[in-house]
């Protein structure tokens, strides 16, 4: 019997994380899969900082990324220069993660040449079509076209069969993202991770770069970070995205505090560990707000939505948007009240097991037949 050809696709540093379980699984199953991974380099550093972590091997590189490049440019160049990999390999299904332009791109060509195309990290919905802006458009759009929709939750499951999607197309694996942070947790600590920083200080650990805080928004998380950090007992570490629409702002506002660090964007092993040594995390990014509950960190979204709602009812997370006031009021009570912080550290994180991809590759073989039982569901808890 003929392997099934999965073509995995992707482009950024989030994309990377939470998809190199699945193809280090898929390139474990040498006897049921053949793998082809092409990235896009959307975000070209920081993407290859993962392909060297986790030790993957593109076998198409479309190196889309230009200088201050804009959504209309990551579309086209991608959308062009894809069409002939798949022509080349001719794979039996596509798979894209998450909700990202190249994701969205890569399914949308796909679709275009009637291959089947399958979503990790299907259903997850904030409502609100700019909040994150573009990523919750990416998705929704993703969803409509992919043939096997990779539910990571109950809820964005159910998200999915209230919008219409055939039911037995979902398949509930947890978040691949689990999969992920637990093999590189598992890892020595890399030498010299903080080494100026006070012995007894209390990490303030924060990741912020959405579009939709660019500006304004960005100088409220910036002003509360400088209240934060007038506690002697603080430090904030703040690896500062290479987009020059946070730096433009975040430099200038936050460089040469005594009890502020700005780090380059860290490698995904290190920046595990300030994850592991934080007090509290603040982030607007997504992939944060699962991976911080595992690691028994709070967690601050800077955002005014979530698509990640289980969070916040976990109360492993709390929403407190790019707003100055909320940022500093929820900080400081988790900093001064015990109790507080121990109801969310104690909170069951919702997100996963660490067989996510497993269930990945079983549901593929489902799907095209070569597996007669359905993969069980996850569930937080089974």
């Amino acid at each position: 019997m003929d392997k099934i050809k999965v073509c995995s696709v992707f482009g950024t540093r989030p994309e990377a994380i939470k998809m190199a379980p699945v193809v280090l699984e898929l390139q474990r199953r040498t006897q049921e899969f053949e793998h082809v991974l092409v990235v896009t380099g959307q975000h070209r550093t920081m993407l290859d900082q993962m392909l060297t972590l986790f030790e993957l091997k593109p076998d198409h590189d479309l190196d889309i990324m230009q200088a201050r490049q804009t959504l209309t440019h990551v579309t086209t160049n991608t959308l062009i220069r894809i069409e002939d990999v798949y022509k080349h390999e001719k794979p039996d299904i596509v798979l894209v993660h998450g909700d990202t332009s190249t994701s969205f791109v890569s399914g949308l060509a796909a679709y275009y040449q009637q291959i089947p195309v399958a979503h990790v990290e299907a259903g997850l919905r904030t409502g609100d079509k700019y909040n994150p802006f573009p990523e919750e458009m990416n998705r929704k759009l993703i969803d409509g076209l992919a043939d096997l929709l990779f539910a990571p939750t109950r809820a964005a499951a159910d998200s999915l069969i209230a919008e219409n999607a055939d039911a037995n197309a979902i398949y509930i694996t947890g978040n691949t993202v689990i999969d992920a942070l637990l093999a590189v947790a598992g890892r020595p600590e890399p030498p010299d991770l903080l080494p100026d920083l006070p012995p007894d200080a209390r990490i303030i650990l924060v990741e912020a770069h959405r579009r939709e805080n660019l500006g304004q928004p960005m100088e409220q998380i910036c002003h509360a970070l400088l209240d934060l950090a007038q506690r002697p007992d603080v430090h904030i570490v703040f690896p500062v995205h290479l987009n020059p629409a946070v730096r433009d702002t975040v430099m200038p506002m936050l460089q040469g505090h005594e009890r502020i660090s700005l780090l380059e964007p860290c490698d995904y092993l290190p920046f595990v560990f300030l994850m592991k040594k934080a007090t509290l995390i603040l982030t607007d990014s997504g992939g944060i707000q699962e991976e911080g509950p595992s690691l028994k960190s709070p967690v601050l979204v800077l955002r005014k939505a979530t698509e990640r709602p289980e969070a916040i009812e976990a109360r492993t997370a709390l929403l407190v948007g790019p707003d100055r006031h909320a940022i500093v009021s929820n900080a400081t009570r988790l900093l001064d009240d015990p109790s507080a912080y121990a109801e969310m550290t104690g909170a069951m994180n919702p997100y996963g097991d660490g067989r996510a991809a497993m269930r990945i590759a079983d549901a593929l073989l489902h799907f095209f037949g070569r597996q007669a039982s359905r993969p069980v569901d996850y569930s937080p808890g089974s």
